[in-house]
């Protein structure tokens, strides 16, 4: 399912533990229907490290299904290289608390999560749950920052229920923002656009910002903020679906279609005549190659992906960057997420800010049940998805 959303149409509103089936407005914005129930307040408040249960599943009958890793890959994972298996629902313990997952994240960073090749954090084990980004409620907590009903985002597995001990685990307000949204534009996709944007990038009103992979969940935010700044936006995507959605959807001033044009240098050309001030890369490679001999004088280049690299293993050949960054005085640094923890409240709360005066668009690209998860990762990369993708559970 693809849906697409901006925070103009009014408050959708969710279920304290069931996410309701979305409908479409007269407008064509999805749209969450019906009230939210809520978790009393003197329930709400309780913080002391006594038992608190919104749902207290039947661990004889419930199970725990959860993705793992079968394989390591060579290159990009295909569902062969993940198995199901199913344990019991675990039960937490002092100190922890129990999620019931809604949303698993589908990220093109787990190719590098599960790869043998050396990256910025521990290879996933060999049948171990698979590692992502997770929204859903807590269940059952001994945590006393946390209570039953809490809506939550952390790294907690591809899975139906998590354990965990709170730490890396970000409460979400029960404001009528979707649950999903907060694995999107208010989680690691929009916190990357908002800080590596900003703080690399460092745009200026009428400068030339090009982004590639300009449709995605990263790209198409890094598009709008820059458009909200004051920049001239052309974004580089694949196929004349996502060539739309970037100039009638997420507002770029031109798309490239690098999969339609014949001269990708002349297509450049065109959109930016006065070369390329910002240089957000989300795929290295050929497009990137040609973005480079684009640059203005003083250009700054954000690398926060590398998808079109199939492997690192051997480490691939390719032109030299150098010259152009000596020749343009350019800039170029990489971007990862984990290092700015300490200002995502900074990046979410512009975000929400954005987002609620329908300055913020964003889609979201759902799969339904966990059986759908591992060929997800492929599919990310065969282009398959509209916006960001998520695995709904039910």
């Amino acid at each position: 399912m693809n849906r697409a959303m901006n925070a103009s149409t009014p408050a959708p509103t969710t279920s304290a533990i069931f996410l309701p089936i979305l409908e479409r407005s007269p407008e064509g914005v999805f749209e969450h229907p019906g009230g939210r129930e809520r978790i009393p307040d003197a329930r709400r408040n309780e913080r002391t490290m006594e038992n608190t249960t919104a749902t207290d599943p039947d661990r004889a009958n419930v199970r725990n299904r959860q993705v793992v890793l079968a394989a390591r890959p060579d290159g990009i994972p295909q569902a062969e290289h993940f198995r199901i298996v199913e344990s019991a629902v675990p039960q937490p313990g002092p100190g922890q608390i129990l999620v019931r997952n809604r949303f698993l994240g589908v990220e093109p960073a787990m190719r590098g999560w599960v790869s043998s090749v050396a990256n910025y954090a521990e290879p996933v084990a060999i049948d171990s749950v698979m590692r992502s980004f997770a929204a859903g409620v807590v269940t059952e907590s001994h945590h006393p920052e946390f209570a039953a009903g809490d809506h939550v985002v952390g790294m907690f597995g591809w899975q139906d229920y998590a354990l965990s001990d709170g730490s890396g685990v970000r409460k979400v307000a029960d404001d009528g923002v979707p649950l999903s949204a907060h694995l999107g534009v208010l989680g690691m996709n929009g916190i990357t656009a908002y800080l590596a944007l900003l703080d690399i990038g460092q745009p200026k009103a009428g400068d030339t910002v090009v982004v590639s992979t300009a449709a995605g969940a990263v790209g198409s935010c890094v598009g709008q903020i820059a458009k909200l700044l004051g920049c001239r936006t052309v974004g580089i995507t694949g196929g004349p679906q996502k060539a739309a959605l970037c100039t009638g959807e997420f507002g770029y001033d031109a798309a490239i279609d690098y999969k339609a044009v014949a001269d990708l240098d002349a297509s450049l050309s065109t959109a930016c005549p006065d070369g390329v001030d910002v240089y957000f890369d989300n795929t290295a490679g050929a497009i990137s190659d040609a973005v480079m001999r684009h640059l203005a004088v003083g250009a700054r280049i954000v690398v926060c992906g590398t998808a079109s690299i199939s492997s690192w293993a051997p480490w691939p050949a390719g032109p030299r960057v150098e010259r152009h960054l000596l020749v343009k005085r350019a800039r170029m640094q990489g971007f990862l997420l984990f290092d700015y923890a300490n200002r995502f409240d900074e990046a979410i709360a512009q975000l929400t800010e954005w987002l609620r005066a329908g300055k913020l668009r964003y889609r979201e690209d759902i799969l339904e049940g966990i059986d759908a998860a591992p060929d997800a990762i492929a599919g990310l990369y065969r282009g398959e998805n509209l916006g960001r993708r998520l695995v709904r559970l039910t």
